[in-house]
C-alpha cells in the first residue's frame, strides 16, 4: 500500500511538472534563478558575508543551520531512496504500454543524488527562516511598536512564503523533484533551523569544537555509507540513472554527487572555525559601518572571483579535496582575510596622517 501511494504521488507529480512546463513556460528564467539562488552556495558566497559584518550571531546561525541541515539531508536521502522525475518516468512500469510523459530537461535538472527530501527546498526554508527570525528579533530589540511589528511580521512571512513557493515550483518545473519531496524539504528545513538555532554552543564554539564536529559529521556520513554498502545497499545507484537518462551527458556534474556536497559543507564549517580563531581575526562589530560595508564589498568581489575557480572531475579525490579547500577559503575571506587587510590599510592611513 505504501509503495502504491508513493507511485501515485510520483505519477501526480509528473503530471504537475508537465502542466507547469506547458502553462508556465514563460517563467523559465524565474524558475532557473530560483533554483540557483536556493542552492546553499548562495548562502556561503552571498548571505553569510553580508550578515557576518552586520550581525555576527545571525551569520553563525546561517552556517550551522545550513551545514547541519544539508548533512541531515544527505543521510535522509540515503535512507529514503527518493526517485527523481526525469529518470523515474523511464524506469517505472506504471505507464505500461502508454507513452511516457514528455518531461523537458534543463542544465540544472540532472542532479545525481536521491531526490527525497529536496535539498534546495530544505536549504532555502532553513536559511530564510533564520534571516526572517533575525530581522524580527532585531525589530524587538529596537522596540518596534506592536502594530508596526505585526505588519513587519506578516510582510516578512509573506515574502518568505512566496520565495519558498517559487523554489518549490522551480524544482518541480525542472523535473528534479516530485511535489511531496519539496514539501518534505520545507518542513524539515524549518525544523532543523529552529532546533539548531536553540543550541547556545554554536555562538561561542572553540576551535576544537569546530574540528571535532567536522570530523564527527564526516566520519558518520562515510561510516554510514560503508555500513550500508557492506549490507549490500548501493547508495550510488542514482549516478547510473542520471547518466543513463539525462538527455545531455555534460549536464551530469560531479558537484551534485552526495560526497561533493558533504566535503563542501565540511570545508565551510572548518573555515568558520579557523577564521574565528585565527590570530588575524578582527571583530568588525567594534568598527564603524564604513569599515564593515567595505569588508562586505571587498569580500563579495573576491568571492565572485573565487567562484570562477572550477576543477576537473576526472580524479574524484582531487576534486573533493579542492572543493573542501575552496569552501574553507571562501569563509576565511569573509571572516578574517578581508577584515585584517582592510584594518591594516586603515591603520597605515592613520599613521600617515599623524606623521
Amino acid at each position: 500500500l505504501l509503495f502504491l501511494n508513493t507511485t501515485v504521488h510520483q505519477f501526480l507529480g509528473v503530471d504537475l511538472a508537465v502542466y507547469l512546463q506547458t502553462k508556465y513556460r514563460s517563467y523559465e528564467g524565474l524558475f532557473n534563478l530560483a533554483s540557483s539562488v536556493a542552492d546553499l552556495h548562495t548562502t556561503f558566497f552571498l548571505f553569510f558575508p553580508i550578515w557576518f559584518h552586520l550581525r555576527k550571531d545571525t551569520a553563525l546561525r546561517l552556517i550551522w543551520v545550513a551545514v547541519i541541515g544539508d548533512w541531515l539531508n544527505l543521510v535522509l536521502k540515503w535512507v529514503l531512496f527518493g526517485e527523481r522525475p526525469y529518470w523515474w518516468v523511464h524506469e517505472t512500469r506504471f505507464y505500461g504500454n502508454d507513452p511516457v510523459p514528455a518531461l523537458k530537461q534543463f542544465p540544472i535538472t540532472c542532479e545525481t543524488g536521491p531526490g527525497s527530501p529536496s535539498g534546495h527546498a530544505m536549504g532555502a526554508s532553513a536559511v530564510w527562516y533564520v534571516m526572517v527570525t533575525a530581522l524580527l528579533s532585531l525589530a524587538t530589540e529596537k522596540r518596534c511598536p506592536p502594530l508596526l511589528y505585526k505588519f513587519l511580521q506578516m510582510g516578512l512571512c509573506a515574502v518568505m512564503g512566496l520565495v519558498l513557493l517559487i523554489v518549490c515550483m522551480s524544482r518541480v518545473y525542472m523535473a528534479a523533484h516530485f511535489p511531496h519531496q519539496v514539501i518534505a524539504g520545507i518542513l524539515t528545513g524549518i525544523l532543523v533551523a529552529e532546533v539548531v538555532s536553540q543550541l547556545k554552543s554554536i555562538y561561542s564554539a572553540s576551535l576544537n569544537y569546530y574540528i571535532l564536529t567536522t570530523v564527527f559529521l564526516t566520519s558518520f556520513a562515510v561510516g554510514f555509507y560503508l555500513l550500508l554498502k557492506a549490507m549490500g545497499v548501493d547508495l550510488l545507484w542514482t549516478m547510473e540513472r542520471a547518466q543513463k537518462w539525462c538527455v545531455h551527458p555534460e549536464w551530469v556534474h560531479l558537484d551534485t554527487a552526495p560526497f561533493a556536497s558533504l566535503l563542501r559543507n565540511m570545508g565551510t564549517l572548518a573555515g568558520l572555525g579557523l577564521g574565528l580563531h585565527s590570530p588575524l581575526y578582527t571583530d568588525t562589530k567594534k568598527r564603524g559601518y564604513a569599515f564593515r560595508i567595505g569588508c562586505i564589498t571587498i569580500a563579495l568581489v573576491l568571492l565572485y572571483v573565487l567562484d570562477g575557480w572550477t576543477f576537473s572531475p576526472d580524479n574524484h579525490m582531487t576534486f573533493y579535496s579542492l572543493s573542501f579547500g575552496k569552501s574553507t577559503l571562501a569563509i576565511l575571506i569573509s571572516t578574517t582575510l578581508v577584515p585584517w587587510a582592510l584594518y591594516k590599510v586603515f591603520a597605515i592611513q592613520k599613521e600617515d596622517k599623524k606623521s
